[in-house]
């Protein structure tokens, strides 16, 4: 099985892609989509939208696991991650792929057994599962890895 991991946002979305078989987890691809903030929001989320079916299109993956949102004190901000969210959700969706989502807490617990891990631990974690060399980098990019490895052991709530 093919998963695809997302760390939702705007400004910055962290993608990986992830294979499973049996219970071996490898690593397909990760990175970012990054728009800048001089675009408006409409252009920001057609370029979000494009390139992300852009990295779906060659993996064919057959599930999507996405961080779920928590409201940020910053309501301009919220809104337009979660317009980005949305966005996201859709390109997915319209590539046939079943969409699921995780909380921090369960993408913490999922990975190293421990809701309060520090992002180090969490980063650690995905080096170790997915047998790299290094800490994938960006942030974004490590925690989308996480969140498709969360997904792949748990796979339990659907969106």
């Amino acid at each position: 099985m093919i998963i695809l991991g997302i760390d939702p946002g705007i400004a910055i979305v962290g993608y990986g892609l992830i294979e499973i078989l049996g219970n071996r987890y490898s690593l397909l691809e990760y990175g970012t989509i990054q728009t800048k903030p001089e675009f408006s929001t409409d252009e920001r989320l057609e370029i979000i939208c494009r390139e992300l079916e852009a990295v779906i299109e060659p993996y064919q993956p057959e599930e999507a696991a996405f961080e779920k949102l928590f409201h940020e004190k910053n309501t301009k901000t919220f809104i337009n991650v979660a317009q980005a969210r949305g966005v996201e959700v859709l390109a997915c969706k319209t590539k046939g792929l079943r969409v699921y989502e995780y909380t921090p807490l369960q993408v913490k617990q999922a990975l190293t057994s421990y809701g309060r891990a520090s992002k180090h631990q969490m980063q650690e974690s995905v080096k170790r599962i997915l047998n790299l060399d290094g800490i994938p980098k960006p942030d974004d990019a490590a925690d989308a890895l996480a969140i498709a490895i969360c997904h792949g052991y748990s796979n339990i709530m659907t969106l």
